[in-house]
């Protein structure tokens, strides 16, 4: 079976880096390179399984937007279910969108994890936030279930759904992976990745 700890090793070197890597979300994929190259991107709702591609996707569209150098001053990553709460993550928000780049013209982009793990109570607090900087950035709210983010959010977000993958790519990319780590398949390795994984990646 596939070596997984040696793989482990070396996950960074897997994630994707250029922003147009999933043929297998088109539907997500054509709108999102249309928006971002006319840099009019606009709140985000990416919902779907873990291991979809919902992080990895709107990481790449913030490679695409503001390069490397600038994501640390350009984009923040949280997770919106906190365990310190909402109180913290909105705090850490405000602080980061009320504030605009000197030197650039483009929008910050907030990128909420976990947001559908978040109190009705919390989520509204969200919506009245986000509501208030738009000016200055751009939200993407990440979440397996859009049936638990409440209509008020939903309703100020283009939503994107992920789907789990098809087999035939997930053969693919382990495939892809392996050659480029040296790695051997033993018999029914590359079946039984593609059976336990049911389609995240």
């Amino acid at each position: 079976m596939l070596a997984s700890i040696e793989l482990e090793s070396n996950r960074a070197n897997r994630h994707p880096q250029p922003f147009f890597f999933q043929p297998q979300h088109p539907s997500s994929n054509q709108p999102v390179r249309r928006l971002v190259s006319e840099n009019r991107l606009p709140h985000l709702l990416l919902y779907g399984p873990p291991g979809t591609g919902k992080t990895s996707t709107i990481l790449a569209v913030a490679r695409a937007l503001y390069g490397a150098a600038a994501m640390p001053s350009m984009v923040l990553e949280l997770n919106a279910s906190d365990d310190r709460g909402i109180g913290v993550v909105r705090q850490q928000v405000v602080d980061f969108a009320s504030t605009r780049t000197i030197f650039s013209n483009k929008f910050k982009l907030v990128i909420l994890d976990e947001c559908d793990a978040m109190t009705k109570d919390a989520q509204f607090a969200l919506r009245r936030v986000i509501e208030k900087y738009t000016r200055n950035a751009r939200f993407c709210l990440i979440a397996n279930y859009a049936s638990k983010i409440i209509p008020a959010l939903q309703s100020r977000c283009t939503r994107f759904r992920f789907a789990p993958l098809p087999d035939a790519d997930v053969r693919q990319r382990v495939l892809e992976i392996c050659g480029k780590e040296s790695v051997r398949l033993a018999p029914g390795g590359l079946d039984a990745v593609v059976t336990l994984g049911e389609g995240v990646f």
